[in-house]
């Protein structure tokens, strides 16, 4: 027989994989399955018998890569992943870069209400993409904006943001101003880390605030910046609510904007859900790809500092 004292060392041992097992099913039930079955989808096609009528017309058959060859070679995906890349160049720059200026700011001594600063720049994270993109299609109307009516009582141009190259400007302002504050508080979380020592170091050396922050603070937060451009990178290739929620209000907005509105439209509206499998497969490569790739080769550059 087992002693007690074996079985309290078994219990123990295997204490955290029992902490871990609800974690881990739900994973599997909730995101590795419906992955796996999504990609075992992309691999299938519907084969139609004759005129497809009748039992046994259609059936469900192996294609290989024929999902994978249609949508590397679909115009409009590839449209749409081009559009994806433009408005990504204009959203991750200007949304970190404000998002490092702000949390610079509101680690200086000179802050005042940094609380209440705080929670003005985050509180736009809080509001949902649905709701946060009705409300800058309403703005940007010129029927019912009242910046419209503002810049027409003063004989001021009034440019159509829903047109043409502004409506890049229209969709990125969206996404900035409600992904800024997020990353303002990551980048902000990690500069109050600093011990208070290197701070009083640099006073001592005759520092300005400006080379602390060019020299100390954003070397020693490199970390943090790495996270969000690789949040930002994901949230980018997966836009989708933006667009979305602005097509009705424009004609510049085609149901294919971007490459998930096109797997949207492929498995809802033409109910192919195989091709539209091939082409979420193939985002999520693309978002693996560059975001690995690109914390690859941040890690690389860390490690040759180092030893530099």
């Amino acid at each position: 027989m087992t002693s007690p004292t074996v079985r309290r060392s078994y219990g123990v041992k295997g204490a955290p994989y029992g902490f871990l097992l609800p974690a881990t099913v739900l994973f599997a039930l909730f995101f590795a399955l419906p992955i796996g079955y999504a990609v075992w989808l992309s691999f299938r096609k519907v084969h139609v018998s004759g005129l497809g009528l009748g039992a046994g017309a259609r059936s469900e058959v192996w294609a290989g890569l024929e999902n994978y060859k249609d949508a590397l070679t679909d115009n409009e995906f590839y449209d749409g992943a081009l559009r994806v890349l433009g408005y990504g160049c204009i959203v991750v720059p200007v949304m970190l870069g404000l998002a490092l200026l702000f949390a610079l700011m509101l680690d200086s001594e000179r802050v005042r209400l940094a609380p209440f600063t705080r929670l003005a720049i985050f509180l736009p994270y809080a509001i949902p993409g649905v709701v946060a993109a009705l409300l800058w299609g309403f703005l940007y109307l010129p029927d019912v904006s009242p910046f419209y009516y503002v810049l027409e009582k003063l004989h001021l141009p009034q440019p159509n943001l829903l047109d043409g190259g502004p409506l890049y400007l229209a969709l990125s302002n969206i996404a900035v101003w409600g992904g800024t504050g997020f990353n303002m508080i990551v980048i902000y979380t990690s500069l109050r880390s600093i011990p208070a020592e290197v701070h009083e170091a640099a006073k001592l050396d005759g520092a300005s605030p400006l080379q602390t922050a060019l020299k100390i603070k954003i070397p020693m937060v490199a970390p943090s910046l790495v996270l969000t451009f690789f949040f930002s990178i994901i949230a980018t290739l997966q836009v989708f609510n933006e667009p979305t929620t602005l097509k009705p209000l424009t004609n510049s907005v085609n149901t294919t904007w971007s490459p998930l509105m096109k797997v949207y439209v492929d498995a809802f509206a033409k109910g192919d859900i195989y091709s539209a499998a091939a082409e979420a497969t193939l985002i999520a490569l693309a978002t693996l790809v560059l975001s690995f790739g690109f914390l690859r080769a941040a890690n690389r550059r860390n490690k040759q500092e180092a030893a530099g």
